[in-house]
């Protein structure tokens, strides 16, 4: 089985802007491109295979026909478990909160969302919303709704090129305009809206709110951020090549390897595949007797048990694996 390249699903949210379509190469007619679904077998939005025996077919067709290119850790989660996005916030997404599985298996019969962003660029004093500033009741939250005070409630977070936030299910969050993040996160599109500026959606009324859900599930307190996980230089065949772990949890483990005119080497072996997404520069993936030549916005899927895969030129690329035990 060979890497194959993948076409993104676009998303064209009102809150939106045009650098997917500028900066990473992505082709759509949608006046906004707000996301770019990366990796995705998900009902609302499905990557495409761009070449090969199955071109045209989605990954889920490819998957049904070759179960194993998933890799055996993959057999412990009900379906394909995770989805990666690039998300080019124009302007404010909605201060919103996913459930955890059991909550969204029971509500939304899917599995609920916990996530991870990569500042992949932002603008000068670009921010976010994380968590709280302090810990409230579920009577506080509801009144700071209902009283559109709940931006006097919620975390800021000043945010530059290269931060990362660790998501975790219940966490109450909003990316900020002039932010373009990669997020990774479990394969659900549930999301519980608590606060939407007063904006219209595209049919003229106001955007659904989904209040006594969110505070069902919201944790009611400042979030937790994962430990920061130490660069390493590597040596070897990969001299040169910097590797940053960005996140590691039971459902996705996700890092960065940025490239100098060097090599990085990874071996996908029989328990994941591996996803790769291009987020800067150029390189040459040589892997399974195929080359390709991948451009910033490049998305790969390379089967598991595919072996040795080399990448080499100046970029900077986030894998993906599921590597749980």
């Amino acid at each position: 089985m060979e890497p194959l390249i993948l076409i993104s699903p676009i998303k064209d949210y009102i809150w939106g802007g045009t650098k997917l379509r500028t900066d990473f190469g992505k082709i759509s007619d949608l006046p906004r491109l707000a996301e770019s679904w990366e990796l995705s077998c998900h009902k609302d939005g499905q990557s495409i295979i761009a070449d090969g025996e199955f071109k045209g077919k989605t990954l889920s067709e490819y998957l049904s026909a070759n179960p194993d290119a998933l890799g055996t850790s993959c057999k412990h989660f009900e379906y394909f478990p995770v989805l990666i996005k690039l998300i080019d916030a124009c302007d404010n997404l909605s201060v919103q909160v996913h459930p955890d599985n059991d909550y969204a298996k029971r509500v939304e019969g899917e599995y609920g969302k916990t996530e991870m962003w990569y500042i992949v660029d932002c603008d000068e004093n670009a921010e976010l919303i994380y968590g709280f500033k302090e810990k409230i009741s579920k009577d506080d939250f509801r009144n700071a709704i209902q009283n559109n005070t709940l931006l006097d409630k919620v975390n800021r977070v000043r945010v530059k090129k290269g931060d990362v936030f660790f998501i975790k299910s219940g966490t109450l969050h909003a990316i900020g305009k002039g932010i373009l993040i990669a997020e990774i996160q479990q394969n659900s599109n549930t999301t519980y809206r608590v606060y939407d500026y007063g904006r219209l959606g595209t049919d003229g009324k106001p955007r659904q709110l989904h209040i006594e859900k969110a505070i069902d599930v919201t944790e009611l307190k400042p979030a937790q951020q994962q430990a920061n996980f130490p660069s390493l230089t590597l040596e070897g065949k990969s001299k040169g090549t910097v590797v940053r772990i960005l996140a590691d949890c039971e459902y996705f483990t996700a890092s960065l390897a940025t490239l100098d005119n060097s090599s990085y080497f990874a071996n996908v072996s029989k328990r994941s595949f591996l996803h790769a997404l291009v987020i800067d520069g150029c390189t040459e993936l040589s892997c399974c007797n195929k080359t390709l030549t991948l451009n910033k916005g490049s998305s790969v899927f390379i089967p598991a048990s595919a072996g040795e895969a080399s990448f080499n030129g100046k970029c900077s690329i986030i894998f993906t694996d599921i590597n749980t035990i």
